[in-house]
């Protein structure tokens, strides 16, 4: 464990630490190197298994977790930055959005491109669970999981939901969409923001999430609060 946290320590600094604001492409090699803290996607628990490359993506292993494809494509066995809140949830809440989507928030707002960019928001998930998680709310609708395997994730297309799955998991995602609604100003309705209200003290931060908020801290210049005010 300290030949690793040491070996992180001088990736990030070859990585040219910036003091502040990631675009989202320069966000992802720290998001990897920050991940082998706790190195696991965030909805299905999948071991994630690193190359030799510091900026090539890990990919998952599905041994120890038992997921399953719930469908054949190459998704399905990559592991990608998944934004916890949907880009099209803050994004379509800025003008840029309006004329363009996403790739035009992207090259012409600069504080979309920091929440797009921002590592309290970005996980690592297998990217078939990215894809067909979309955009779509969290929500907890008591629906038995069976689209994935042993993972408890299931995604509800006909209503545009999601049921999240472990408990530890809940407040991961409660406090990643806390922050963003603080940090950004984004606009949530009083039921999700109860919600993840909710989730957040129902489910405290373990060990790692404090970890992972520090190496944030040193990376962009804050920790997520509704992490730190939590952590001893």
């Amino acid at each position: 464990m300290k030949i690793c946290k040491t070996v992180l320590a001088v990736m990030l600094v070859s990585l040219a630490v910036p003091a502040s604001a990631l675009t989202f492409r320069e966000a992802k090699p720290y998001l990897y190197q920050i991940a082998k803290d706790h190195p696991y996607t965030i909805y299905c628990g999948c071991d994630l298994k690193y190359s030799g490359s510091r900026f090539k993506p890990p990919k998952p292993d599905f041994a120890a977790c038992g997921f399953t494809p719930r469908k054949e494509d190459s998704r399905a066995y990559r592991v990608e930055a998944e934004h916890v809140v949907p880009a099209h949830a803050f994004g379509s809440q800025r003008l840029c959005w309006q004329n363009g989507g996403r790739s035009n928030c992207a090259k012409s707002d600069r504080v979309f491109a920091q929440m797009e960019g921002d590592l309290h928001n970005l996980y690592p998930a297998i990217g078939q669970v990215n894809q067909d998680r979309s955009n779509y709310r969290f929500s907890d609708f008591g629906a038995a999981p069976s689209q994935y395997g042993n993972c408890q994730m299931v995604v509800d297309f006909k209503m545009r939901q999601v049921q999240p799955p472990r408990n530890e998991v809940r407040g991961t995602i409660a406090r990643a969409y806390l922050y963003m609604h603080d940090t950004y100003s984004m606009r949530m309705s009083e039921r999700e923001k109860s919600m993840m209200e909710a989730w957040n003290r129902q489910y405290p931060p373990q060990q790692w999430e404090c970890l992972r908020s520090k190496r944030i801290k040193a990376i962009q210049g804050a920790g997520n609060i509704y992490v730190d005010s939590m952590c001893r």
